[in-house]
């Protein structure tokens, strides 16, 4: 299933599925978002099947006829992984990390497809980064690593738009991930059990066409179960957390001349099983 939120023409914004061209509302069972679904566990999902097993006709929509919009509002929390694939370790000039190297963004830098990548006034050297995320369902602190699985909701696409300069700063990365609309997400969350590996899925990212980054998750030095353990070693995950788990190399700045995000560039994120992320590229005013 493609679980998505999505907004009819001068309506408010809905949770919904998927179903071939069409996207089934799931307000019609009482769901005011999808973290309620991700909270919801199996008595969630049963009344999910209910409705698509006979969808109600005013809950029915061309997916042509609807805005997709992120399919989190606001994360919780959104944890990124740094330097995770061996090969943009070396483009970075950084060590193999012996650990996961974290760092966060805040829930205002959501946006989801089509939305405006905005290119801050302040900064000259924005960066594009294809990702892997996942979303958590069940939470839980002090997850085993071999329970993984229990607690991944879907997964969806991620870029980690970055602003280098701001980034390389100080040895602390968040102000140069976390300016607004620096998380672009989406188009829908992909269930779990649609993925049978995460880890063997082809990743990819376009800058106007061209592709700037190609890859596969087979190449991640953490994998999920390690970043899951890991991670609520720390901090209770909660459902509708997001975690993205790094970048491939290929991004802009290790390129000779750089190639840093400008106006009028559309990027997109396309991850195998899951789908494409498109966004435009817009200067701040």
């Amino acid at each position: 299933m493609r679980f998505v939120r999505f907004q009819k023409a001068g309506g408010n914004p809905e949770p919904g599925v998927v179903v071939d061209d069409n996207v089934i509302s799931l307000s019609f069972p009482g769901f005011r978002g999808l973290v309620q679904v991700m909270a919801g566990g199996k008595e969630a999902m049963e009344r999910i099947q209910k409705v698509l097993a006979n969808p109600p006709q005013r809950g029915t929509h061309a997916l042509s006829s609807v805005k997709l919009l992120a399919p989190i509002r606001r994360p919780g929390k959104i944890f990124c992984v740094g330097l995770n694939y061996r090969d943009h370790a070396a483009e970075s000039g950084m060590e193999i990390p012996k650990v996961p190297t974290m760092f966060s963004k805040f829930a205002t830098a959501v946006i989801g497809p089509g939305d405006n990548i905005v290119l801050p006034k302040n900064s000259t050297q924005p960066d594009y980064e294809a990702e892997l995320a996942l979303v958590i369902g069940r939470g839980g602190r002090h997850i085993a690593a071999e329970k993984w699985r229990e607690h991944v909701f879907g997964y969806t696409c991620f870029n980690d738009v970055s602003a280098r300069d701001f980034q390389r700063a100080t040895t602390q990365w968040l102000m140069g991930k976390t300016f607004d609309s620096f998380a672009p997400m989406g188009p829908w969350v992909v269930a779990a059990e649609v993925i049978p590996d995460p880890h063997a899925l082809d990743i990819s990212l376009t800058l106007n066409g061209e592709t700037m980054q190609s890859s596969s998750t087979s190449q991640l030095i953490f994998r999920i179960p390690e970043l899951i353990a890991f991670i609520s070693s720390v901090v209770t995950l909660e459902a509708g957390d997001v975690i993205s788990t790094g970048t491939p190399s290929g991004v802009g700045f290790a390129r000779k001349p750089p190639r840093w995000l400008r106006p009028g560039d559309e990027v997109v994120v396309s991850i195998g099983g899951i789908g494409e992320l498109r966004n435009p590229v817009v200067a701040e005013v």
